[in-house]
């Protein structure tokens, strides 16, 4: 007895001296070779990057459609219960160092052979022909971390969990973008529509004119078909706006999460979102924020950790197995102790032998996987990079192109008047006024499209910045 109980404390001893072993390695963050800046170097504070959405956008319209957005948006459940996921899964992980206990109770009734041995000695001593067992056991199963698993797997677990957060609010500043984005296209078409109207009445005020000159013999035909087809050039753009509202506020209804509906908006986009608040760039070092970012980062390190577990396997498990219970032949003896106690105690090593070649390839594979995650997390601090350069660079010259276009606009207003005038006084002709005032409706249109172009860089600005999802 004492040299089995020896051997027994020389094998725990082995194995707690084994414990504290580890395989994978620490996880190291790639080298990222971030610019310091921007092609516009300039500088923001951080409270200006991290500025909530309900204190960016000023419309309370808009702010209410994003609200409905995050709650009812199908992206976002969809989102939320992948997060419940990897949460349980982290839970499960963390319980890995926790030894397993099972109570088992069972009775069983054998008819074994009479020419079996058991048999034999079964009718010989209980007269019986068959053999009862009836057994009640604690087993306590628990397999030692020698390699540092149980660490991997909660490392793995804990990143998963955290790249799903992660990608949660990604995907919810994306959707307040989006949001925000419609929302402004859909109050740009408005204003293309009052365009469209205006310039429709402008036309055929143009073309009465025009037929009282031709009654008067002033003008031929040709300048009243000409005043004709410039009418219905300003006509065909009112239903072909308000087919792309519809659509617009449809689309919309879906991205907050229901039935296509009319939307409620404001009159004009002067309070849509704060002003300011970009100048003309930020420091790179401020895409930490970016939750895409920081999940790409979190796969890595979940990579790494699916790595070392892969080689781990290829390395002995030790696992212990006691259990205490009763056993007994007879049901009134089943717990008559101490004669029904039954013990036993088992230790186990096992090493893979013909599945090493399988293993070491599956260890490969997750080598691969690390570094191709690692790629991933360089390319979308690039795609970042490269996302806030390109709404910085539209915020820039969207702001010139407005300025300019503004001074085209009082320009070609002018020309639009000065040609009506010429025109009743016979000191231009009727081609002068319809060119003049198409080229007004063409330049009303292109000032409403940069104006959208302006507020949708700075919203993409936001986005790309890490916005603020909560």
């Amino acid at each position: 007895m004492k040299i089995v109980s020896f051997k027994i404390c020389l094998f725990l001893a082995v194995a707690i001296s084994l414990y504290s072993c580890s395989v994978g390695k620490e996880y190291a963050r790639p080298n990222l070779d971030i610019p310091p800046d921007y092609k516009n170097t300039p500088a923001v504070t951080g409270d200006s990057i991290l500025l909530p959405w309900k204190t960016f956008f000023r419309d309370p319209k808009l702010v209410a459609l994003i609200g409905g957005a995050m709650q009812k948006n199908k992206d976002v459940s969809i989102a939320l219960l992948n997060v419940e996921q990897v949460e349980l899964n982290y839970k499960q992980a963390r319980l890995g160092l926790i030894p397993k206990l099972d109570l088992v109770v069972g009775a069983s009734r054998t008819f074994p052979s009479k020419n079996s041995l058991n048999g034999s000695l079964n009718e010989q001593f209980t007269g019986q022909r068959y053999l009862d067992d009836f057994n009640a056991s604690l087993s306590l199963s628990w397999e030692a971390d020698i390699w540092g698993k149980v660490k991997m797997q909660k490392a793995g677990a804990k990143a998963d969990y955290f790249q799903q957060k992660e990608n949660l609010a990604a995907l919810k500043t994306r959707i307040v973008a989006q949001v925000a984005q419609s929302y402004n296209n859909l109050i740009t078409l408005d204003e293309q529509l009052k365009v469209a109207l205006r310039n429709a009445a402008l036309s055929d005020s143009t073309l009465k004119m025009i037929n009282l000159q031709f009654r008067a013999a002033q003008v031929n035909s040709l300048a009243v078909d000409q005043a004709e087809a410039q009418k219905k050039t300003a006509e065909l753009l009112v239903p072909l706006t308000r087919q792309n509202i519809e659509v617009q506020e449809n689309a919309l209804s879906i991205l907050c999460g229901t039935f296509p509906n009319e939307i409620q908006r404001a009159e004009s986009k002067v309070l849509l979102m704060e002003s300011g608040l970009f100048p003309t760039g930020v420091p790179a070092n401020l895409l930490s924020r970016r939750p895409d970012v920081k999940a790409a980062e979190f796969a890595v390190i979940s990579a790494n950790a699916k790595a070392g577990l892969s080689k781990a396997a290829m390395y002995p498990a030790l696992s212990l197995t006691p259990s205490l219970g009763a056993n007994a032949f007879r049901f009134t003896k089943w717990f008559d102790l101490p004669g029904s106690l039954a013990k036993s105690f088992a230790g186990n090593i096992t090493q893979p032998i013909f599945r090493k070649n399988e293993l070491k390839t599956a260890y490969e594979l997750a080598k691969l996987d690390q570094q191709k995650a690692a790629e991933t997390f360089r390319l979308s601090v690039m795609t970042a990079v490269g996302e806030v350069s390109d709404a910085l660079a539209k915020a820039k010259y969207s702001d010139e192109r407005s300025k300019l276009v503004s001074e085209k606009r009082a320009a070609l207003d002018k020309a639009s008047r000065d040609a009506m005038l010429l025109f009743k006084n016979g000191m231009a002709t009727y081609l002068e006024v319809i060119i003049a005032q198409n080229n007004s409706l063409q330049n009303e249109l292109e000032q409403t499209e940069i104006h959208r172009d302006q507020f949708n860089a700075v919203i993409d600005l936001y986005r790309s910045l890490g916005g603020g999802a909560e």
